[in-house]
C-alpha cells in the first residue's frame, strides 16, 4: 500500500506533517478528514521524496519576499478583509488556513505585507492578536484588543463579525460626510480659480485700456484695479497662506496645551463645531459599546476609546472618567461633569449601568449621533449652495459694475 505524505493543519490553526497509508490519495484525504485535520497538501512519498528540500527552500524564499509598500493600510480594505475572515471562521475553517486564502486573494500593497508578517508569526507560535499586534500600520490597538477578548472567549468569529459592523458603519458615515462636502468644496475651489484668473489675466487689460483713454475712473473701479494688482504682486500668498495656517496650527498642536485650544475652538465653530462634536460622541460610544460587548475590562477599553477620539477635549475627558472609575465610581457621574455630552447621553448611559446593558446604550446613543451627523451635514449642505449663489453672484456683480461704469462714461463723452 503507498504511503503519502501530507501537511494539514488542526482544529487550532497549527500545522501538521505526517504520513499515511491508503490505496489512493482520495482515500488518503478521507483518512485525514477523519482524524480532525484539514490537508493543504499531500504527496506520494516515494515519488517527491527527493524534491521535497528543493520545494521547502523555495517556499521558505517566497515566503520571505515581501513588497515594499508604503503609507496605512486602506480602511476599506481592512473592513472588507474583516468581514471575510469572520464569515471563513464562522465556516469552521483554521485561522492560518483563513489568514493563507486572504493573503492569497490580496493585491500587493500594506494590507498583503501585514497579512504575511501575521502568517508567520502564527506559524512560530504566536497567537493571531499577538500576530496583529506586530503590525500596527494595519491593525490599531481596537483591533487587536477585540481580537484578543475573542480568543479569551472562545468567540472569534462573533467578535469579527461585530468588528466588521463597527468598522463598515464607521466607513459609511465617513463616506456620507465627505461626500455631501465635495459638491460645495469643489463650486468653491472652481470660482476661486475662476476669479483668481479674471483678477490676475484680465483686470490688467483694461486697466490698460483705461489708461489710453486717460479718463477718471469710479472709486468702484479703483477698488476693482488695487486688488487687481495686489493679486499679480502677491500671487504666491494664494497658495501660501493656507498651507502657512495649516503648518501653524500643526506646530501649535505639537504643544499639550496649544492641541487643547486648537481643539476646543475647533468644537465652538458654528455648526461644523456641532458636526464634530457628535461626530466623536457618535465614533467613542460605538467604539466604547463594541469593546464592552466582547469582553474587553472597562478600564481598558477607555483607553482605546480616548485614543478614538482625535480631540484633545475628549481625551482630557477621557482620562478624567478613567481615574474616576478607577476609585470605584460609576461612569455616569465623572460623564456629567465633564460636560462633553448632552445630558441624554449622561442618562442613558447611567440606565445601561444600572440594568446592566451599558454596551446596548452606547449602542443606541451612537446610533442617534449618527443620524444626527447625517442631518446635519445635509443641513450644512443645503445652506452652503444657495450661499455660495449668493456670494459668487456679488463678486460676479462687483467685478461687471466696476468694469462697465468707466466704458459707460467713454461712451457719454464721446456721444
Amino acid at each position: 500500500m503507498p504511503t503519502y505524505q501530507y501537511e494539514a493543519m488542526d482544529n487550532k490553526g497549527l500545522e501538521i506533517k505526517d504520513t499515511i497509508e491508503a490505496n489512493s490519495e482520495a482515500e488518503a484525504q478521507v483518512k485525514i478528514k477523519e482524524k480532525g485535520f484539514f490537508p493543504t497538501r499531500i504527496t506520494e512519498k516515494g515519488r517527491t521524496q527527493k524534491k521535497k528540500p528543493a520545494e521547502e527552500k523555495k517556499k521558505k524564499v517566497v515566503r520571505k519576499r515581501r513588497g515594499v509598500s508604503f503609507g496605512r493600510v486602506n480602511q476599506k480594505k481592512l473592513c472588507t478583509f474583516t468581514r471575510q475572515l469572520s464569515t471563513l471562521q464562522d465556516a469552521g475553517l483554521p485561522v492560518l488556513r483563513s489568514l493563507r486564502i486572504l493573503e492569497g486573494q490580496s493585491k500587493p500593497g500594506p494590507l498583503k505585507n501585514s497579512l504575511t508578517g501575521v502568517i508567520e508569526d502564527i506559524e512560530s507560535g504566536s497567537t493571531l492578536s499577538e500576530a496583529m499586534s506586530k503590525q500596527p500600520r494595519c491593525f490599531d490597538n481596537l483591533y487587536v484588543n477585540m481580537v484578543k477578548a475573542g480568543e479569551a472567549g472562545g468567540a472569534l468569529e462573533v467578535i469579527l463579525q461585530r468588528l466588521a459592523d463597527f468598522k463598515e458603519r464607521s466607513q459609511s458615515l465617513k463616506r456620507k460626510v465627505k461626500g455631501a462636502m465635495i459638491y460645495p468644496c469643489a463650486v468653491i475651489l472652481v470660482a476661486t480659480c475662476i476669479v483668481g484668473f479674471i483678477m490676475y489675466y484680465i483686470i490688467p487689460k483694461f486697466k490698460k485700456i483705461f489708461e489710453d483713454f486717460g479718463t477718471e475712473l469710479p472709486g468702484i473701479t479703483v477698488v476693482l484695479i488695487n486688488i487687481s494688482d495686489a493679486v499679480v504682486k502677491y500671487f504666491y500668498l494664494g497658495p501660501a497662506i493656507p498651507i502657512g495656517l495649516w503648518l501653524m496650527i500643526k506646530i501649535i498642536k505639537k504643544n499639550k496645551t496649544g492641541d487643547y485650544i486648537v481643539d476646543k475652538l475647533a468644537l465652538k465653530i458654528p455648526l461644523l463645531g456641532q458636526i464634530f462634536r457628535k461626530a466623536i460622541i457618535a465614533r467613542t460610544c460605538r467604539t466604547l459599546g463594541t469593546l464592552i460587548a466582547s469582553g474587553v475590562p472597562i478600564l481598558e477599553a477607555l483607553i482605546i476609546a480616548r485614543d478614538t477620539a482625535g480631540n484633545a477635549v475628549f481625551v482630557r475627558a477621557f482620562d478624567t472618567i478613567y481615574a474616576a472609575i478607577r476609585e470605584g465610581e460609576s461612569m455616569a457621574v465623572p460623564l456629567r461633569e465633564t460636560r462633553i455630552v448632552d445630558d441624554m447621553v449622561v442618562n442613558m448611559v447611567d440606565v445601561g449601568e444600572e440594568t446592566g446593558a451599558l454596551d446596548n446604550m452606547l449602542y443606541k446613543v451612537a446610533d442617534v449621533y449618527d443620524e444626527e451627523v447625517s442631518v446635519l451635514v445635509d443641513g450644512l449642505v443645503s445652506l452652503l449652495e444657495p450661499l455660495m449663489v449668493v456670494v459668487l453672484g456679488l463678486i460676479v456683480g462687483f467685478i461687471v459694475i466696476a468694469l462697465f461704469m468707466p466704458l459707460i462714461k467713454l461712451l457719454n463723452d464721446l456721444s
